[in-house]
């Protein structure tokens, strides 16, 4: 069975075969479908995401409901009086529940607790997290904003629920606590810390037992089930089975698994062959200034965790060494803004800035400038586009679950060709072995890393490069929503 490829079809045919009359539903921050104004019109657009591709046909083989924030402008004009949109508009299969967010309590918890609290705390990357007790009344708040959509469309009926990330944690105990006709599973998309830094948080114990209100739990990495398994012994006390990476608490026995997550390889790599790539590569050869005989590229959300200005400080140290480069290698940074209302994510992008600057100021030539700084949203074609012109892409995370940027640079290399310069610090290091693995905290192994990638022979890039590919391809997005699906429907005993 595992031996089978996951693709869109067998895991529609996995939902509609073992469901039965059980009521399938996502619960995660984000929604699969976003309603704006254009003018008098309202438009629907797909929302970005692996995980919105991955799940939305599992959705709409279930019929089921998708619970999450209506973050777009027109999304209260187009719900019925509970709520609810039937989604796809073109082909309505499912249902999409949306909660309703005020600023403050979307500032409280998202921009507080979420961003400034949790984030730099389960990512280790030395900026300090602030908890304040306002932000975590917020949090509470808002999951209980969750639950009860959830309650409200379960109506007492057996369920499966699959939650998604740090937003939701305290969804599936309060659920379980009024429905437990309710299975569930959560998918942490971070990383899960040690036990010496979770405990920092003062409501360690309320996330814990939150997250224990499910009856599978899904991490990237063996190492962040590990560390999950030891907080639940060492903060709540609770029974832990290390062999079987269970934990038993409060009478419900939850599976601990790693299941990393992927990208869609197929439908990645049938658009990096059409024509709508293809002409976005001659425009950014033409306009972009992608036209040189060296080219890097990277593409992050622009956050402190992302290794961005490591990299810039890298691409320094090449030029200052290797003087042969220069007026030849153009590195093209597409970033994302994110977050803009946190402080420390005005500071990030004010220092990316001074840091490309600095280092243009110091190289430029005539029209050369080393690095072209995009700001703003990159259409995936853009990306793929990119990526197809690029020598080599860098992913240099601080701290990363996975980062599935290393792995959209594999799956659009249709050409079998490019390097992968990778953290040793994202999840993706761990099933790509072949990238040429950095710490990005070496500033001086970084920049020799870059060297090697511009220095590599074809036939060494290939053969790496191959087998990315086929690992891709394999452990594809597809792979990891029937996984724990499938776990899911198995533990439920639908």
């Amino acid at each position: 069975m595992a031996d089978l490829k996951w693709d869109k079809d067998r895991l529609y045919k996995l939902v509609q075969e073992k469901l039965g009359d059980y009521l399938f539903l996502v619960v995660s921050n984000r929604e699969p479908y976003i309603h704006s104004f254009s003018g008098d019109e309202v438009k629907c657009v797909f929302g970005p995401g692996g995980v919105t591709a991955a799940l939305d046909p599992v959705m709409q083989a279930s019929g089921g409901t998708w619970v999450a924030w209506g973050a777009g402008d027109a999304d209260k004009a187009v719900v019925d009086n509970k709520d609810r949109v039937r989604v796809p508009p073109d082909n309505p299969r499912y249902t999409l529940k949306r909660v309703w967010l005020t600023r403050e309590e979307r500032k409280g918890f998202y921009n507080g607790f979420c961003t400034s609290g949790i984030w730099p705390l389960i990512h280790q990357v030395y900026v300090r997290p602030l908890f304040l007790k306002s932000h975590w009344e917020m949090y509470q708040k808002v999951n209980n904003y969750y639950a009860q959509a959830l309650l409200d469309e379960v109506a007492g009926r057996p369920a499966l629920a699959f939650f998604q990330d740090i937003h939701v944690a305290l969804v599936p105990r309060i659920a379980k606590e009024n429905n437990p006709k309710i299975a569930s599973a959560l998918f942490w998309h971070e990383p899960f810390p040690h036990y010496e830094v979770f405990r920092i948080c003062p409501w360690q114990e309320e996330i814990l037992d939150g997250l224990l209100g499910n009856e599978l739990l899904g991490f990237h990495l063996l190492e962040h089930c590990e560390n999950f398994l030891d907080c639940a012994h060492r903060v709540l006390g609770a029974q832990v089975d290390y062999q079987q990476s269970t934990v038993t608490w409060r009478g419900l026995t939850t599976q601990v698994r790693a299941v990393p997550i992927s990208v869609d390889f197929q439908s990645i790599s049938q658009q990096a062959q059409g024509e709508e790539v293809h002409r976005e590569m001659d425009r950014l050869r033409e306009e972009g200034g992608l036209n040189y005989p060296f080219i890097g590229v990277g593409m992050d959300r622009i956050d402190y965790t992302k290794g961005i200005l490591e990299r810039i400080k890298a691409l320094d140290l090449l030029l200052e060494n290797n003087a042969q480069y220069r007026g030849k290698l153009v590195f093209f940074q597409l970033g994302q803004p994110s977050r803009t209302e946190v402080e420390e994510y005005q500071a990030i992008n004010e220092q990316i800035d001074l840091a490309v600057k600095e280092v243009n100021e110091k190289y430029q030539s005539g029209q050369w400038q080393p690095i072209i700084n995009f700001k703003g949203y990159a259409s995936l074609a853009t990306r793929i586009a990119a990526i197809r012109l690029a020598n080599f892409c860098m992913v240099s995370s601080l701290h990363d679950g996975m980062n599935l940027v290393a792995k959209e640079f594999v799956a659009s290399r249709v050409d079998g060709d490019g390097v992968l310069i990778l953290s040793k610090f994202t999840g993706a290091a761990a099933e790509l072995p072949e990238a040429l693995l950095i710490n990005p905290f070496d500033i001086d192994e970084f920049a020799r890393k870059i060297k090697e990638a511009l220095d590599m022979p074809e036939a060494e890039r290939r053969r790496r490069m191959k087998t990315m590919r086929e690992t891709v391809a394999s452990n594809n997005i597809y792979r990891w929503a029937g996984s724990i699906i499938s776990r899911l429907i198995s533990i439920a005993g639908v």
